[in-house]
């Protein structure tokens, strides 16, 4: 008796492999008769039909990854764009001081390497060290 159509209906209709589907020896004349997805449900209901429990190795839970020195990343863009507005508008400022002639060339210069190295937080910081 050749019941392999009844097997691949069964496995299609529980939604599992062939090999899974196991047909009890005792009750294959039931099998037999079976030709609708819903005789197949009746029959598992009633043991005729057995799911084995799937095969292989148990899936390995991977460490979460803790947030260390080299994991921290910082928006590089954001940072970069702070320096630059503060520069240009701070770099403006002492030039508009020099072509006033408030302050002298060589001031100027020190300004500018002070500015390059962010000493000055703000206008209003660089204003209250020249006075």
């Amino acid at each position: 008796m050749n019941l392999l159509n009844k097997k691949k209906l069964a496995a299609k209709t529980l939604g599992v492999g062939m090999g899974r589907v196991e047909f009890n020896i005792n009750r294959l004349e039931e099998i037999k008769e079976a030709i609708t997805r819903q005789d197949i449900k009746d029959l598992v209901k009633g043991g005729a039909i057995k799911i084995k429990e799937p095969k292989g190795r148990k899936k390995n839970v991977k460490r979460k990854q803790r947030r260390r020195a080299g994991k921290i990343k910082l928006k590089v863009n954001s940072r970069k764009q702070e320096y630059v507005k503060i520069t240009r508008k701070l770099r403006r400022y002492i030039k508009s001081l020099k072509d006033q002639e408030k302050i002298t060339k060589e001031k100027h210069i020190d300004l500018r390497k002070q500015i390059r190295n962010r000493i000055y937080k703000s206008k209003r910081h660089l204003m209250e060290s020249l006075q």
